[in-house]
């Protein structure tokens, strides 16, 4: 980034983004930073279709040549790729960008992909700001940007409490401000089952909190929507065999019974991996999934799964005996994993899992990613990809465990290659992700204690890696604070006392 002190004015009467090719995303994104930039009343955009959101079309053209060389009326966005009406973001999205403000107020952005001019459009909005006498303007400025990982996450837990939809949108908003581009939605646990499943209706029916606390079918396509429009990624978890005790009402048989002194207790474990109709009920709800969620990776979950029960089952310690593998209950974890791996695998979906999988020697598919959320992350990351495997860090990223201060330097600090190996090692980190569990947050809280304590992690996750300076660091967040602010999102204080130009305003 090379930036100029050297100052422009923005002509609120006249700006107008310009393309050269049909591309709806960058179209419905024009209009979305004409209202960020100018707000509504600015607005200068003119509609000529609107069916649905993604087909809505509409014109931008500069409508009269530029009078002064101080003055930007126009940003010029060429996208090199073709611009598909049904593009969703990958693993292999190409984010990066060149935006340039020129000294005579010709401004340009170029990409090579749509996903790049999507986060090019961020930055420009971020540049202008009000000078002393109350003028937007933008400084005279060239940026050569990309991102340093391809997967910046953020998860949201929607079990322990429900989040509407109107709270996820928010935070995709959010997340697009900060440059991620995957949320990782953590959609049923234990507590409740939020799912709306076509195939099997009595999940959440008898598993959701309420029938009010649920993501319809339409929901979820319209979160997908929202999220794809943002150059987002979503991906599902549907955690199992453990954290599934809201699997079982509708389907007894489903969880593993867990005895005490010979007798079924009438509690509860894991997914029952000796049911004979364990395996054809995933075989179908993992179809439907592939179907409902339009991203390569679907994330499986595999943490915390207690022993205990399975041990305290004899159906289980038969089947196990049956199978020559008595009391080895991680050769029967293996077993699972491996059924679920190959339904996912059928239905032509990458797979993701917690650490404890791999941790408890679990053999999986080659292209199993794995997920890093335990303490002393170095040594694991370390020795998953010693093992060949594809990494995800998340360990020094929770949170939910809040404590008093500035916490976000911890989280500044903290690389996802930050271990000691190879570069081969290195090259299998995929990224990362900031993780925030529902126990304590729902709509009153969520987006206060998730941002600005996400943005360190959003930089660490993009910027090379030598940029760790905490001084330079501390003042570009308190100001991207007070940007989040400014938009109407709650984001809280988190470097001491200071004040924002502008008070927030929920909007």
């Amino acid at each position: 980034m090379t930036l100029s002190e050297d100052q422009l004015l923005i002509d609120t009467d006249r700006f107008v983004f310009n393309l050269d090719q049909r591309c709806d995303i960058l179209t419905i994104a024009f209009q979305r930073y004409m209202d960020i930039i100018f707000g509504a009343v600015k607005n200068r955009v003119s509609q000529t279709k609107s069916d649905s959101n993604r087909t809505s079309v509409f014109e931008f053209a500069i409508t009269r040549p530029l009078r002064d060389d101080d003055v930007v009326t126009a940003l010029h966005v060429d996208v090199k790729g073709q611009c598909m009406d049904d593009a969703y973001p990958s693993l292999k999205s190409d984010e990066s960008y060149n935006l340039k403000i020129n000294p005579n107020g010709f401004a340009t952005l170029d990409a090579n992909e749509v996903w790049g001019a999507l986060r090019g459009l961020e930055t420009f909005s971020q540049l202008i700001y009000t000078n002393n006498g109350g003028v937007l303007v933008i400084n005279v400025t060239s940026i050569t940007d990309k991102p340093r990982f391809q997967h910046r996450g953020i998860l949201l837990d929607t079990s322990t409490h429900f989040l509407s939809v109107n709270a996820l949108k928010k935070n995709l908003d959010l997340m697009a401000m900060n440059k991620f581009n995957v949320f990782h939605w953590h959609i049923v646990d234990d507590q409740s089952f939020p799912y709306e499943s076509y195939t099997f209706p009595a999940m959440c029916e008898k598993s959701a909190y309420t029938m009010e606390d649920i993501y319809s079918q339409k929901d979820i396509a319209d979160l997908i929507e929202y999220a794809t429009l943002r150059g987002i990624r979503i991906i599902p978890e549907f955690d199992s065999p453990g954290h599934s005790l809201s699997w079982g009402p509708p389907f007894p048989g489903l969880l593993t019974k867990c005895y005490s002194a010979g007798k079924w207790d009438g509690s509860y474990g894991p997914i029952d991996p000796s049911s004979n109709t364990t395996y054809p009920f995933l075989t179908q709800f993992f179809a439907e999934i592939s179907q409902v969620f339009e991203d390569q990776f679907i994330h499986l979950g595999g943490d915390e799964v207690s022993f205990d029960c399975w041990k305290s089952n004899p159906d289980v310690n038969a089947f196990m005996t049956r199978m020559g593998f008595p009391n080895d209950y991680s050769k029967l974890e293996e077993y699972y994993m491996t059924k679920l791996h190959t339904i996912v695998d059928s239905v032509k979906r990458n797979s993701i899992i917690w650490q404890e999988v791999f941790d408890n020697n679990v053999t999986v598919a080659a292209n199993t990613w794995v997920e890093v959320w335990k303490g002393d992350y170095q040594k694991e990351m370390a020795a998953v990809t010693a093992r060949g495997y594809k990494a995800l860090l998340a360990s020094p990223w929770y949170l939910d465990l809040i404590s008093y201060g500035r916490d976000w330097l911890k989280y500044y600090l903290a690389d996802p290659q930050d271990f000691n190996g190879t570069q081969a090692q290195y090259d299998l980190v995929m990224g990362g992700e900031a993780c925030l569990w529902g126990e304590y947050v729902d709509d009153t809280n969520v987006l206060s204690r998730l941002w600005p304590r996400a943005s360190p992690v959003a930089e660490r996750l993009w910027s090379p890696i030598g940029t760790v300076d905490i001084q330079s660091a501390e003042m570009r967040l308190d100001e991207h604070r007070c940007r989040m602010v400014k938009r109407g999102y709650p984001a809280q204080p988190f470097n001491g006392p200071g004040f924002c130009p502008e008070e927030f305003v929920d909007k």
